[in-house]
């Protein structure tokens, strides 16, 4: 028997909880870690809450509700929201302040192996900025019909650089839909 916080336990229960204790998530040899068998809370719906979140942030503010979040191993290393009446500039869109502050937080201006998590389909403004930070992964929430980049041939994205969309559509969508509706 086993003694763990005042209870015994046999070996087979002991070995289970050692196995959660002394993991390693950034262990290279992760193939035989056990813990990549329990569920990850940071995954890219909880990445895309948090860039709504930003956005409903941009929203209070009476800005166009956007928002979007760099994250870099797990870890957001940038976050921002649409603050273009707020600071009178056109390009401070969400994506831009969230390349300008995981560009800050990691000392340099390419974002390779990072991922960009953003409530709207990036316009092509923004996706000339992606462009040029190199980053691994864009994922959009909902499409922008009229202005989104991904409608512009040949893409505007670096070659390199992987798109998806959808996660989060329905809520992202809606807080559009919720801004212009209040504004006609």
């Amino acid at each position: 028997m086993f003694k763990h916080g005042g209870f015994e336990i046999n070996n087979l229960k002991r070995h289970i909880l050692e196995s959660y204790y002394y993991c390693d998530i950034y262990d290279p040899n992760h193939i035989k870690n056990p813990c990549l068998n329990l569920i990850s809370p940071y995954n890219e719906t909880y990445f895309m809450q948090q860039a709504l979140l930003e956005a409903e942030k941009a929203f209070s503010l009476n800005e166009v509700p956007v928002g979007a979040v760099v994250v870099c191993n797990n870890q957001i290393i940038g976050k921002g929201h649409n603050l273009t009446e707020t600071l009178n500039d056109i390009t401070a869109h969400a994506e831009m302040q969230a390349i300008t502050a995981a560009a800050t937080f990691l000392g340099g201006k390419y974002l390779k192996g990072c991922t960009l998590f953003v409530t709207l389909e990036p316009c092509p403004m923004c996706a000339g900025a992606l462009y040029w930070s190199q980053i691994e992964k864009v994922v959009f929430a909902t499409r922008d019909e009229k202005r989104g980049a991904c409608r512009q041939q040949p893409s505007l994205f670096h070659p390199s650089t992987l798109v998806t969309n959808g996660i989060l559509e329905a809520p992202c969508s809606e807080i559009l839909k919720r801004f212009f509706k209040d504004k006609r």
